[in-house]
């Protein structure tokens, strides 16, 4: 239970864009899905969204979900903000912010501040930026691409892509990315984190506004001045 824990928060850390698509040949398919996508990353600035993730951890063979709201900003390109308000089951909230990551703990009045290194700040920041705004050349700069298919997300078409890292994420022991992208907005409705050992995060987004008006407030977290802070990585 405490490695599921500790795979959950790293996960939420890092842990996110025409019909007539769905009937185009797979070829086809994914390159017009990369060229929408890079329509909407020229554009993009900020997207809401109602979250609901599944942690699997397959050596116990358990799942643990939680669900929430995320705000993402992205002020500049590639500096992103991002904001996740966990309800169920364990309130917290997870702010990411260049290089630093906080966890906050409303019940414990507790902090967890995370200053990350310059490579492992860089993964959250490519983690967050995938379907979130994120441009074909990025994400073909860090993986290879396929088109696993043309399917139905909570009665959305998207097109589901497959991204194999090209180089091994000895970090978090990333093996593998799969994005259902809607077919309408161009963005991520869905994403699957799958790692070494079958563990795996799968991520379902619903309500989804994009950029929406945000201010900086949105994305930081707001802490009583009596809060406890922490830094387990030192």
């Amino acid at each position: 239970m405490k490695m599921l824990h500790s795979r959950t928060r790293l996960a939420w850390m890092v842990f996110l864009v025409a019909p007539a698509l769905t009937a185009a040949p797979a070829d086809d398919l994914l390159q017009q899905t990369l060229a929408h996508m890079d329509e909407v990353a020229a554009t993009f600035k900020s997207v809401t969204a109602d979250v609901k993730k599944t942690s699997h951890t397959a050596i116990i063979d358990e799942d643990y979900k939680d669900s929430g709201t995320l705000v993402v900003k992205r002020p500049k390109p590639k500096d992103l903000r991002a904001l996740f308000d966990i309800k169920e089951p364990d309130a917290k909230k997870i702010a990411f912010s260049g290089r630093t990551g906080e966890i906050y703990y409303p019940k414990l009045n507790t902090v967890d501040i995370y200053d990350l290194d310059k490579k492992l700040g860089a993964q959250v920041n490519q983690y967050l930026l995938l379907g979130f705004g994120a441009s074909a050349k990025d994400l073909q700069e860090a993986y290879s691409i396929k088109l696993a298919g043309a399917e139905t997300v909570n009665g959305q078409p998207t097109a589901h892509l497959e991204l194999t890292p090209r180089k091994p994420d000895e970090a978090t022991h990333l093996e593998k990315v799969e994005l259902w992208v809607s077919v309408q907005t161009g963005i991520a409705i869905q994403q699957k984190l799958s790692y070494r050992g079958g563990d795996y995060q799968l991520a379902t987004y619903t309500n989804m506004k994009i950029n929406p008006p945000i201010p900086d407030s949105a994305v930081t977290l707001n802490l009583p001045a009596s809060v406890k802070r922490q830094h387990p990585l030192k």
